[in-house]
């Protein structure tokens, strides 16, 4: 998901610099968006990691 968010940023970039005002902030848009959710999902699974490493040592314990 970052990968595409980079390539819709990348494109706005490239649209913005030949003139094209409309499709330089509809690519930003869309990167923004795929840039936060890729935050709360990274976010998700280091919260879901470090419960399942607790879960892990409660277990062997």
């Amino acid at each position: 998901m970052l990968k595409y968010a980079l390539i819709f940023a990348l494109i706005s970039l490239i649209a913005a610099a030949l003139g094209f005002g409309g499709i330089a902030a509809g690519a930003a848009g869309i990167a923004k968006i795929l840039f936060g959710l890729f935050l709360v999902i990274a976010v998700v699974f280091v919260v879901l990691a470090a419960l399942g490493v607790g879960a892990v040592k409660k277990a062997l314990d």
